[in-house]
């Protein structure tokens, strides 16, 4: 079974396409663990209403907000499943989407596995943009940036055990995939469209300034560098994102 981790925060605009979305898969051994980070719009009722009618849908609200890494781990915490996976409560899942990364891994005998994914608008309309991705990432990559699209990504939590997130508000899925690849050794991707990522306004990666603020505390935090390896890795990070990383977008024609 597959236990899908979603943290969901004022997210009824779009959580009802999302959990549709994992509805519709064609592979249907999973669960659904939605973690809501104390809402104030209707998305605990929204979400109570998709777990009456659907028993592999449960649900847990958090007494008081406290960033989407904490609300991940309660999810990780409530996982039953053979495998952990992500996605955020606004991106979207192609329907063969674990069953073709299940198989995947199979083959690959891989415990970590994400996949190529497309940007949509706040709509949900295709932005004919294709994050495309690497054959294997291991630790030395993705100290250099995360090449993991945190809604492609599994991990085999019965080989590896539950891993779970930093308590830091951001940049904590980069950390989850970087305690991952130590484990296992290396993540495989598989070279597919299998889901699609919000663009939104005013996001982490939208606010250059930001950016570079919560990279520098996931190498103090996260990674427990000291503040000049940080600053190395900050530099090393930027060449990284604007050189090689931006080269894995590319036009996508639906």
């Amino acid at each position: 079974m597959v236990s899908i981790v979603t943290p969901t925060y004022n997210s009824e605009k779009y959580l009802a396409e999302t959990i549709a979305s994992v509805i519709s898969q064609t592979y249907q051994d999973w669960e659904l663990l939605l973690i809501d980070d104390a809402s104030s719009d209707n998305t605990l009722n929204m979400i109570r209403e998709f777990a009456d009618k659907d028993k592999r849908i449960r649900f847990f609200q958090l007494t008081e907000n406290s960033g989407a890494g904490i609300a991940r781990n309660k999810g990780i915490e409530m996982a039953q499943g053979n495998f952990v996976a992500f996605l955020d409560a606004d991106d979207l899942w192609k329907p063969e989407k674990l069953e073709k990364q299940l198989k995947f891994m199979e083959e690959k005998d891989a415990d970590v596995c994400f996949t190529a994914y497309e940007l949509i608008n706040e709509e949900g309309q295709a932005l004919n943009r294709l994050v495309t991705v690497l054959s294997e990432v291991d630790k030395n990559k993705i100290l250099k940036a995360n090449y993991i699209g945190n809604s492609t990504g599994i991990y085999n939590a019965e080989k590896l055990g539950k891993i779970y997130m930093p308590p830091i508000r951001k940049r904590q899925d980069w950390a989850l995939w970087l305690r991952c690849i130590e484990k296992a050794g290396s993540a495989y991707g598989l070279q597919e469209n299998l889901a699609g990522y919000r663009v939104r306004k005013n996001s982490v990666s939208s606010n250059k300034i930001n950016l570079l603020k919560y990279n520098y505390i996931f190498y103090r935090k996260a990674c427990n560098f000291g503040a000049f390896k940080s600053g190395v890795y900050l530099l090393r990070f930027l060449f990284e994102q604007f050189f090689v990383k931006s080269r894995l977008i590319t036009t996508h024609t639906t």
